[in-house]
């Protein structure tokens, strides 16, 4: 199994349903994403209805809009765009990955790997520092990783 990816998908509902269908719809959505796609859910935003940028071919001037993050393997994912085929409520969609949110997130990990090996690197040269000096290399263990509490 392949490392899983973050996605971004968006899709617009038919404004011509009523509001408890239009939040069914995207509950469906949801669930689907979960189950199917087997996909973790990190951020689920209804827009509600929003004016387009243009009529579309259904005669629609505006939609209710859903932004879903989440992450999946990448072979599943085509199975969230045959859900949005098959819908008929859902007149447009889009679903890409977010490589910037991968790479932040990567960097963030390697930043905190850097600071344990420092960590790890500078604790064997202040215990040598103490020692030269005098000073147990208790006493410097218990300075440098368990903070003083005075009450």
């Amino acid at each position: 199994m392949s490392e899983k990816r973050i996605y971004e998908t968006m899709f617009i509902v038919s404004p011509e349903l009523p509001d408890e269908a239009r939040e069914a719809i995207a509950e469906k959505v949801k669930r689907y994403i979960e189950e199917r796609v087997e996909g973790t859910i990190e951020q689920f935003d209804r827009w509600g209805m929003r004016k387009l940028a243009y009529r579309v071919r259904k005669g629609f001037t505006e939609g209710d809009y859903t932004v879903v993050l989440f992450r999946a393997d990448p072979e599943k994912v085509n199975s969230l765009e045959r859900l949005y085929n098959i819908t008929p409520e859902i007149f447009r969609w889009q679903t890409f990955r977010r490589e910037d949110l991968e790479k932040e997130e990567k960097k963030a990990r390697k930043k905190a790997a850097e600071a344990v090996v420092t960590e790890v690197i500078e604790t064997p040269q202040a215990e040598e520092q103490n020692e030269k000096s005098g000073v147990s290399s208790e006493i410097s263990q218990k300075t440098t990783t368990e903070p003083s509490v005075e009450e």
